[in-house]
């Protein structure tokens, strides 16, 4: 694969292209078909195109938090604990939006199908159900392929969002052509159905999806200890207090994101006798390796004390 399509950033960009794009001709298509079905397709992409943008900054902060450039040294001095914080409320507010839009969908196709429906032209919004479809699979199926050597939250919710859209093109594409059928027929009495009772449905089906990244961004949030981390922080920590003879240990943990912070308190005898710093920074440099010191995304904290009090 291309190294530019390699890149977080470059991808995300090409996603809110086509995003901006899609959802232009969508509302063009809309108003054409009368169909508030399409355009609310289209405002929902537009709110994911929107999210997408803050996702792209977020990965630039990111990015520059761990190295030296000329933003990361304009903003370090007030954001000294980086970025990875913003990463998760991002991932939240995405998902959490993408929920509310279905609902309020839901709910108005609710309204509309006990009003009387509501009549479209059903040739327009074939034509660009049809467009949508072929766009946003092969986004998403393309993006995901992707993420898989980049393995990044953002571009997995950006991928999820895609085959949503698919999804739910598909389904009005099914009752769009239904509807086109039934035309001067003894089922045209339903053809004002269709639009809001496809809404419905496609409405319950991707209201729960987003549910997953807004409880993972949520845990992150909140600093919720990762298990699979704690355990393998342990056993490093364990392992070392055997190694050195210390006294025992204090591991704090937390995934923010991308992001590992992990504190570690090491509990020296008291009857040691004195080291030099420089062995001390051998010993930090030897945990560092073996928790993954070439990682930019780990802030390490190992201090090493004779007082219990300091590592609680």
């Amino acid at each position: 694969m291309n190294l530019y399509l390699k890149n977080e950033q470059n991808l995300l960009r090409i996603s809110i292209f086509s995003t901006i794009l899609l959802a232009g001709i969508g509302i063009i298509f809309g108003l054409l078909a009368s169909s508030s079905t399409i355009i609310f397709d289209s405002i929902y992409a537009m709110i994911d195109a929107v999210m997408t943008t803050l996702a792209l900054i977020v990965a630039r902060l990111i990015t520059s938090s761990t190295s030296k450039d000329f933003i990361h040294n304009k903003l370090e001095k007030h954001f000294t604990m980086g970025f990875w914080h913003l990463e998760p409320i991002v991932l939240g507010v995405n998902g959490i939006l993408l929920i509310g839009a279905a609902t309020y969908a839901f709910i108005n196709a609710i309204d509309s199908l006990l009003l009387g429906g509501r009549e479209i032209l059903f040739g327009y919004a074939i034509v660009i159900t049809l467009i949508s479809i072929v766009v946003e699979l092969s986004l998403g199926i393309f993006i995901k392929k992707a993420n898989k050597s980049i393995n990044s939250e953002f571009l997995t919710l950006d991928s999820i969002s895609w085959l949503i859209s698919a999804s739910m093109s598909l389904g009005y594409l099914f009752a769009f052509s239904f509807g086109y059928i039934a035309i001067n027929t003894s089922l045209d009495w339903i053809t004002p159905y269709i639009d809001p009772s496809v809404l419905i449905f496609v409405c319950i089906f991707i209201i729960p999806m987003p549910f997953k990244t807004v409880k993972k961004a949520l845990a992150d949030i909140l600093l919720v200890t990762p298990l699979e981390l704690k355990q393998q922080v342990d056993k490093i920590a364990e392992n070392i207090v055997k190694k050195y003879s210390f006294d025992s240990f204090r591991a704090y943990v937390a995934r923010v994101g991308r992001g590992r912070q992990i504190e570690l308190y090491f509990i020296v005898p008291k009857s040691w006798p004195a080291k030099k710093l420089e062995e001390w920074d051998l010993l930090r440099d030897e945990i560092e390796k073996k928790l993954g010191k070439e990682d930019p995304d780990l802030w390490l904290t190992i201090v090493f004390t004779t007082d219990c009090e300091w590592a609680e």
